[in-house]
Order: structure tokens, then C-alpha cells, then sequence
């Protein structure tokens, strides 16, 4: 059984998780030849603040680059 873990900083809308399950489903299908009705995917969702490039928070990044 196929499962995809997704993690992300910050948060999609139920629609754009839809879409992009069927995607990763299909290419699985079509690649792999793994059966739709056995893959498994889970979308971790995270604040900004919970990632870090460096050493800073993505949080405090996205600030730093709107006062730009």
C-alpha cells in the first residue's frame, strides 16, 4: 500500500488538497501500477513558524519580504 506523507508550511483549502491527491494518485497508478483504492495520502499542514530557512522562521521571513 502506497502512503504519501505531504508536509507544508502553511495551509491549502480542501479543493487544492483534492487536486493534488488525484494527481499523486494517478501518477501512481500510471507509474507504479499501484492499485487507487490502496493509496494512502496524508497532508501535514504546519505554521510558518514551526519552519526555518536558516535562521529564521518562515514566519519572519514572509514579513521581512511584504516590507519589501
Amino acid at each position: 500500500m502506497p502512503f504519501v506523507n505531504i508536509k507544508l508550511a502553511g495551509k491549502l483549502t480542501k479543493e487544492q488538497k483534492s487536486e493534488i491527491a488525484k494527481e499523486i494518485s494517478r501518477t501512481l497508478v500510471r507509474i507504479a501500477n499501484k492499485k487507487q483504492e490502496n493509496i494512502m495520502i496524508a497532508f501535514e499542514e504546519l505554521d510558518r513558524d514551526s519552519f526555518a530557512r536558516g535562521e529564521f522562521l518562515l514566519e519572519d521571513l514572509d514579513k521581512l519580504s511584504e516590507k519589501k
